[in-house]
């Protein structure tokens, strides 16, 4: 099996058609109705075949090779769409990508619940030590200047977990296993142009909502305060965010493109244009839904460790209040913490196993890319040779 199964972008120059999902050839196609699938056993005359009843007056039912249903004469309705792994080979629906997204969470959890936790303690203990860094010494600014001050690690760790995350939930539409090294290994020489690849796309989208709100601060930098200019000004700013949100949908997918393709960090982005066209609002629907769905779990989680905190660093609090300090009170920021870190372990692997099952989902709407992974899987019917010619487990069977 090759380092990059079924993952190869089309090699053709001429961009694939966005309406037809191209032909596979004969070896590769889904065996059809009008034969038995291959390898099944053909019953002699007389033996388990099905029994077509004969067609009854006012019926009218066609009498053929396919019965008086319409039916396979080997069993009733198409075959079942192949599923090595995680997902479904075929254009996925709704619930189908929500349940992949979990499903690789139940069964690979060792190496995705392992990797968002070391991500999540991460991410918590560097927002504590900004927190302890700042000391609620710039007043109402604080939470703004912790937020700066923990960007850069929070963009670094965000790089990471996304490109291990990619590898993991990849291997599992194919039915395989990954350990955090392996992951590691198969993200490292990526890594670079991902990072690369999340500046330029918050570039892009923050731009485009800075260029909407730059005259309201200029206009608030000027010293004026017309409040009929400013509410203007505010409404032209807020015009930019539906910009902003349709770019961000747009390059959606370019990350998964550029991890699993390994392609550049332009043709990654351009990948995602072409993925997402026409496909816009499925994609920010199922985009959003599942932002909100983490969103609940967060706040699930992070309701009963407040109360706690907030019950146990009472005190604390009023004395910075009385003293006009603006810090959280230790108890607090611990408490607040551990929540962080359960619920990100959790929703980490989530979001980001939502944004891979999209990028396959519409390479399978769009490039037949069902084929090239039922190969990738040794699904003999498909004529892939992967897994099955090796000694030991099956991973394709989990």
């Amino acid at each position: 099996m090759t380092d990059t199964p079924g993952w190869a972008s089309p090699s053709s120059s001429e961009p694939p058609r966005d309406d037809t999902r191209p032909p596979a050839d004969a070896s590769a196609a889904v065996p059809g109705q009008s034969a038995p699938p291959q390898g099944a056993p053909v019953p002699p005359p007389g033996w388990g075949g099905p029994h077509v009843p004969p067609a009854q007056p006012g019926w009218g039912g066609p009498q053929g090779p396919y019965g008086p249903y319409g039916q396979p004469p080997y069993g009733w309705g198409p075959p079942p769409s192949p599923k090595p792994g995680i997902i479904p080979l075929r254009p996925l629906g709704l619930g189908e990508l929500l349940d992949g997204s979990v499903a690789t969470i139940r069964k690979h959890w060792r190496t995705a619940l392992s990797l968002s936790l070391g991500i999540a303690v991460l991410q918590q203990a560097g927002g504590i030590g900004a927190e302890l860094l700042v000391g609620g010494k710039t007043g109402d600014f604080t939470s703004v200047l912790v937020s700066l001050v923990s960007l850069p690690v929070d963009l670094l760790l965000g790089v990471i977990a996304t490109a291990l995350l990619t590898v993991v939930v990849s291997r599992a539409i194919l039915g395989q296993s990954v350990t955090i090294r392996e992951a590691w290994r198969d993200a490292r020489p990526r890594m670079l142009q991902l990072l690369g690849l999340t500046l330029l796309t918050a570039l892009i989208v923050g731009g485009v909502t800075l260029l909407g709100f730059a005259p309201l601060i200029g206009y608030a930098v000027a010293g004026a305060a017309q409040p009929a200019i400013i509410g203007l000004l505010v409404i032209v700013g807020l015009l930019s965010l539906p910009a902003a949100v349709w770019l961000w949908i747009r390059l959606s997918l370019a990350a998964p493109a550029l991890m699993l393709e390994k392609q550049g960090v332009m043709t990654a982005l351009s990948r995602s244009r072409r993925l997402v066209r026409g496909e816009w609002w499925r994609i920010f629907g199922i985009t959003l839904l599942s932002q909100l769905i983490a969103f609940v779990v967060s706040c699930v989680i992070a309701i009963p460790f407040t109360t706690v905190g907030l019950v146990l660093g009472l005190g604390d609090l009023q004395r910075q209040v009385a003293s006009g300090g603006a810090g959280l009170p230790m108890a607090m920021l611990i408490t607040t913490a551990i929540a962080g870190v359960i619920s990100a372990t959790l929703t980490i692997p989530f979001t980001a196993g939502i944004g891979v099952l999209l990028y396959v989902d519409q390479r399978i709407r769009r490039e037949a890319l069902d084929i090239e992974l039922a190969r990738a899987a040794g699904l003999p019917e498909y004529g892939g040779t992967g897994w099955s010619g090796q000694s030991g487990p099956n991973p394709t069977k989990l």
